[in-house]
């Protein structure tokens, strides 16, 4: 049945459309091809969780060769939610894409961008799904060297910048990765996560382990830009098309996480206890850092995408803290925060970034009168920012109370008054924009509302912010199961 083949089909097709639409040379059908490709990712990855939920773990051996000898790939509740929000931002942003492509990037260029958000798509896919430490480097690479081209193929020069900064950082931080396996491997012998863990149990030298960790941690940190290895972030957010920024901003640094989450909680969880180790206290230090300093440097920025790739990287510090709590509600919290971030930054760089297309301008200064001239666009924007912020009602209201919660479980109760400080200072440079949008004079008349094909997609993850922060029982029962799940370890 293809049922049974569909953990495999949810990397290959992706993979071969990008290699079809490498050789297309006009713009429509390589969009066409990429939007069918998105949306049948996306009913993959919804059936799969489905798939999960009900039957527990579901296991695909890649040919003949039985797991921990050949590659496995492995979904559970932990990765089909993030299967299934990858998959889904693609399937969200590709409509969006047409236009905005069309304006930002020469036309020759078209197939070839989205040649390279397939490839993107296939990479964190593969490293969502698969079971194997060293297939996820491969799909590391893929994912990245296809973010490079997205990122470089902005209209301002300064993409190229930002795409070469992006690729050494993100090498270095791959090759830490790597290193860390390999660690993992000369220690153990094998590569499977689950037969990792098993292992791992019975290692005596712990020493080589807590060296494969650091580089795991480094390269990881580096991925996902934990403060204060996020350096590459801002630019790449702030200089690639618009359909890149939303696109990698809502998935990139969550798949990055989520790899995190399974090597420490899984992995590594059963043998080593990381509640007596320094390293939950050293996450948690920089994930305070982030929240608080990452904030403050958006308050400062004059470019609105520049603000809100700061606001990331705050965001992601959120989600870190979590799992430098390390008990299962900040787990969930973590989960649920790092599912909601995905949905109201790619809700606000689709929405800023159409204001950007019709002004022509990144500076917050030159969103005056976007309130009266788009006011859909405005509309959009604020239920999102008030989301960052973290307002009842909003899904960044779900993670923060989760995380809040369990700090306080944790007898932290300093860690809840930073949730709800820096909290304080998103409602600074969200107010920004509003001032900017709402009381300030049009500084062009070249403002008008975004074309419906446009407006849909932004305002579907618009509308899901709203939704999502009423209605709980997706978000936070899945992802109370998978934080069960990982901290049960690989052999539960």
């Amino acid at each position: 049945m293809i049922a049974d083949h569909l953990p495999a089909l949810q990397v290959a097709i992706p993979l071969l459309a990008a290699g079809i639409c490498a050789m297309l040379r006009r713009s429509v059908p390589a969009w066409a091809l990429a939007t069918a490709t998105s949306l049948v990712a996306a009913a993959i990855s919804a059936w799969l969780l489905a798939r999960a939920a009900s039957g527990g773990p579901i296991s695909y051996r890649l040919g003949s060769w039985e797991p921990p000898w050949g590659i496995e790939y492995r979904v559970d509740e932990a990765n089909a939610l993030l299967l299934l929000l990858v998959a889904g931002i693609g399937a969200v942003v590709m409509p969006y894409a047409r236009r905005s492509v069309a304006r930002e990037i020469a036309e020759e260029s078209h197939p070839w961008f989205y040649a390279s958000y397939l490839l993107c798509l296939t990479g964190l896919l593969g490293m969502s799904i698969t079971a194997d430490a060293f297939n996820v480097f491969v799909f590391m690479e893929v994912a990245s060297l296809s973010s490079y081209v997205l990122i470089a193929l902005g209209r301002d020069r300064k993409a190229l910048f930002a795409a070469y900064q992006y690729l050494i950082l993100g090498t270095v931080g791959a090759t830490f990765f790597i290193i860390g396996v390999g660690f993992l491997y000369v220690v153990t012998g094998t590569l499977n996560m689950v037969d990792l863990a098993a292992r791992l149990a019975t290692v005596e030298d712990v020493r080589p382990v807590v060296v494969g960790i650091a580089f795991l941690s480094v390269g990881l940190g580096l991925k996902l830009a934990l403060f204060p290895l996020h350096y590459w972030l801002p630019n790449a957010y702030a200089y690639a098309p618009t359909v890149g920024t939303a696109f990698l901003a809502a998935t990139a640094t969550k798949v990055a996480i989520y790899l995190l989450l399974r090597f420490f909680f899984t992995v590594l969880g059963p043998s080593f206890p990381f509640a007596a180790s320094p390293i939950p206290a050293i996450w948690i230090a920089l994930s305070v850092a982030a929240i608080i300093l990452a904030s403050i440097a958006a308050i400062h920025q004059a470019g609105i995408k520049r603000m809100l790739a700061y606001s990331s990287v705050a965001q992601i510090g959120y989600i870190t803290l979590g799992i430098g709590i390390g008990s299962e509600a900040g787990l969930t919290g973590a989960i649920v925060h790092l599912f909601n971030h995905a949905v109201m930054k790619g809700a606000l760089f689709l929405l800023v970034g159409g204001a950007i297309l019709r002004g022509g301008d990144m500076n917050i200064d030159a969103l005056g009168g976007l309130a009266r001239r788009m006011p859909a666009t405005f509309a959009g924007i604020v239920i999102a920012g008030l989301s960052l912020i973290g307002v009842p009602g909003t899904v960044g209201f779900v993670g923060k109370w989760l995380l809040a919660s369990a700090a306080i479980e944790q007898g932290q109760l300093w860690l809840a008054f930073a949730i709800v400080g820096a909290s304080a200072l998103a409602v600074v440079y969200v107010w920004r924009i509003v001032e900017a949008a709402c009381f300030r004079p049009p500084s062009t008349e070249e403002f008008a509302e975004m074309p419906i094909s446009m407006l849909m997609p932004a305002w579907i993850l618009t509308a899901l912010c709203i939704y999502f922060g009423l209605d709980t029982s997706l978000t936070v029962e899945v992802a109370g199961r998978a934080a069960a799940l990982l901290i049960g370890g690989a052999a539960t």
